[in-house]
């Protein structure tokens, strides 16, 4: 059985999260005014953009050092996800967006945000196995299933 999100947390990504970024933009506003308000937000979208570009070519760069020795790269591919993730989150206006944008680009605290993605992964695909998978009877060598079928000339 596939496990549902709960309302409430999309309650607070659709309708609390806008709102705490309206209310600081607001803020923010009111404390520097409205054009370097804007200013700030363009200057964290260039600084966002230029970071993405930067350790996304990074990441590319150890997913193909991966590739060549042979080993599989789930490092590398969870690094990129979270480059992919906090690029976005970084060009979204906002500064809680950034705040966790930035955690998943830096260098840094990658690390830490990777294992909270893998946490996060594990545990919906030990979810989905544990509800897709039969349960199978112990098989010893030499036991063979027979299949009755007809042949067709």
């Amino acid at each position: 059985m596939r496990r549902r999100i709960p309302w409430w947390v999309l309650a607070g990504l659709f309708v609390v999260v806008p709102l705490a970024e309206l209310f600081l933009l607001i803020q923010l506003g009111q404390v520097i005014g409205p054009w370097w308000t804007i200013l700030v937000l363009l200057a964290d979208a260039l600084l966002g953009s230029w970071l993405v570009k930067r350790e996304g070519g990074r990441a590319w760069q150890a997913l193909n050092e991966a590739l060549r020795s042979g080993r599989m790269p789930a490092r590398e591919l969870a690094d990129a996800a979270l480059i992919l993730i906090g690029g976005t989150l970084l060009v979204t206006p906002g500064f809680l967006s950034d705040v966790l944008g930035l955690f998943c680009i830096l260098p840094v605290t990658r690390p830490v945000a990777r294992r909270v993605l893998t946490r996060v992964i594990a545990r919906r695909l030990s979810a989905t196995r544990t509800a897709y998978d039969e349960p199978r009877t112990a098989r010893r060598p030499g036991d063979h299933e027979v299949v009755r079928g007809d042949v067709v000339e």
